[in-house]
Parts: structure tokens; C-alpha cells; sequence
């Protein structure tokens, strides 16, 4: 018996067709019941994952694996919010699709980190960069480590198994089999949207004139359930809710990138802090030289990110009160 050849890295290691979909993704409007939404929407972001799988296994291009993991992040976030449309294996599902998260974000870290990290270094005097190199080298091996993992996971039969699940729970039955949400309608998706806004008003709201950094990620957290909702109501809302529902899906988005300035800014000062320990004394200068930058590209996001929310909180007011 020979071995299972290993999945090429130019094509994915599966195919829409093989998990028992259609040649295009289903579509679905406001007539249809909210569970085509869930459904067409599982469909979709799983397609993208599978159409960014290469190249996130060949690393050829780190947006591969940025994209891949965005449309995994949607698929949870449905899952989370609306998977009760679609039975009770919904949840196990998610929780699988976590694993594999955990493993797409530990690289995704690291593309985030370095690429910044070069974009920093390169104005800094021609005396420093040798040194400047040496510290972009060390956290280019630990992402190497990280990526071994996320290869391995890829090829793993686990991962083959989560795409089967995915598939199943995508795929529009001949018929609706009777639930106790079997009720729910295209407009319950835009009504919906009340819950995720209202986590992330509370959360504001809590929060102290100057935040921790962990409650300001939460925050993105939150914002971005919010906006991935958003995105799944759209195509369940009539006309001119459904551009409210756009300008709300534009505002989170804002609100993500200021708060990912902030996340990303609070994680490289970390990091920096960590090489202040090496014995490489011209490696330490310049970790507490991008520390120092870090620290001043987070206090700019602090000044604004208020009136980024306020601007989410009016289109999501927009959208609720006329549902």
C-alpha cells in the first residue's frame, strides 16, 4: 500500500464540490427564511477560506493567510450569533473552527509584527541596521516555528474533517426540517443586529476615561461581531435598510482599524520590551527606540477612537430604529 501523497501547495485540499456544494454559492433576499441567510453565508466564507488555502500553505504572499483567517473569523461569528438556525451540531463546529484559528492568528501575529517592524526600521540611521536586521531576524524564526504548526494542522485530518462539518452545516436543504427557530425570518436578521450593538454600547460605556489596553481589544471584539451581523442582515433587509445597514457595516469597519492600530501598537511595545533583555546591546538600542514609537502610535489612537464609536453607535441607531 503506498502513502497518501501529501496535498499540493498550489491547490487546496479540497474542492465546493467534494463537501457536497454547488458550482457558484447559493444565494439568498428577504423573502428567504433567516436559515438561507446562515447558510449562504457559511457557504461563501468557506469558499474563500479553500481559495486562500494555498497560498497560505506556500506563505508566498502573507495576505493569503490574513484572508483565509478573516473568512474562518466570519464563519465563527455566524455560528456564534445565528448557528441555532442551522441544528445543534453548530457549536461544535465553531469550536473547531477555534482550533484552527488559534493557529492561522499565532502566524498572523507575526506577518502583522515584522512587516510594521520594516516599515520602522528603514528610516532609522544606516548605523542601525544591522542591528535593526537582527532583531526583524529573530522574530522572523519564531514565526517560522508557528507556521510549521499551522502546516501541520492543514494537512491534519482534523482540518479535513472541520471542512466536512462546515460543508454540511452550508449546504440548502430540499426542504426545511421542522425547529423550534423555524419561525425566524429574514427580518429577525436585521432585528438582530440590536443584540450585538448593545453588547458593544454596554461595553463603551463601562469603560474608564482611559481604558486598559485588554478592555480596548475587547472592544474591537465586540465591534467586530457587530459588523460581521451586519454583513449577513444586508442581503436579508429591503432596499433602504439595507443601505443603513451598509453605512453601519463602513462605521465598524473604521472601528476595527483604529482599534487594530491600537492592539498592534500595544503588542509591538510588548515584544520590544521582551528584546531588552538580550545580550546584544545595539539589538536592545533599537527595540526601546521602536518601543518608544509604539507607545506614541498607541496614544494617537487613544485621542480619537471615542468619535470612531460615536459615528458605530449613530449607524446602528439608524438601522434599529426603523427595523
Amino acid at each position: 500500500m503506498t502513502a497518501e501523497a501529501p496535498p499540493r501547495k498550489n491547490v487546496p485540499s479540497t474542492t465546493p464540490a467534494a463537501l457536497g456544494l454547488g458550482e457558484r454559492p447559493a444565494k439568498a433576499g428577504p423573502d428567504d427564511p433567516a436559515a438561507a441567510h446562515v447558510r449562504v453565508k457559511l457557504d461563501v466564507e468557506l469558499r474563500a477560506l479553500l481559495a486562500h488555502e494555498p497560498g497560505t500553505r506556500s506563505g508566498a504572499d502573507p495576505e493569503d493567510l490574513h484572508q483565509m483567517r478573516v473568512a474562518l473569523r466570519r464563519m465563527r461569528s455566524v455560528l456564534k450569533l445565528s448557528g441555532r438556525l442551522v441544528g445543534p451540531d453548530a457549536e461544535p463546529v465553531r469550536a473547531e473552527l477555534g482550533w484552527l484559528g488559534q493557529s492561522l492568528g499565532d502566524v498572523r501575529d507575526y506577518d502583522v509584527l515584522i512587516g510594521h517592524l520594516r516599515e520602522v526600521v528603514a528610516e532609522f540611521e544606516v548605523r542601525d541596521q544591522p542591528a535593526a536586521r537582527r532583531l526583524i531576524s529573530k522574530f522572523v524564526t519564531e514565526r517560522g516555528v508557528a507556521k510549521r504548526r499551522l502546516t501541520r494542522a492543514l494537512a491534519s485530518p482534523r482540518y479535513a474533517a472541520m471542512l466536512r462539518d462546515v460543508g454540511r452545516l452550508a449546504r440548502q436543504p430540499a426542504t426545511e426540517e421542522p425547529t423550534s427557530e423555524a419561525g425566524t425570518t429574514s427580518a429577525d436578521l436585521v432585528a438582530g443586529l440590536a443584540k450585538p450593538h448593545r453588547k458593544l454600547a454596554k461595553a463603551v460605556k463601562a469603560l474608564p476615561s482611559n481604558p486598559p489596553d485588554h478592555d480596548l481589544h475587547a472592544l474591537r471584539i465586540y465591534g467586530k461581531k457587530l459588523r460581521y451581523a451586519a454583513e449577513m442582515a444586508k442581503p436579508a433587509a429591503k432596499k433602504k435598510q439595507a443601505e443603513r445597514i451598509q453605512r453601519l457595516i463602513k462605521a465598524t469597519k473604521n472601528l476595527q482599524t483604529v482599534l487594530g492600530e491600537h492592539q498592534d501598537a500595544c503588542v509591538a511595545a510588548d515584544r520590544m520590551r521582551g528584546a531588552l533583555d538580550s545580550t546584544d546591546t545595539e539589538l536592545a538600542f533599537i527595540a526601546g527606540r521602536v518601543a518608544e514609537k509604539e507607545l506614541l502610535r498607541r496614544a494617537e489612537v487613544r485621542a480619537v477612537w471615542r468619535d470612531v464609536w460615536a459615528e458605530v453607535d449613530e449607524a446602528a441607531q439608524s438601522v434599529i430604529a426603523r427595523r
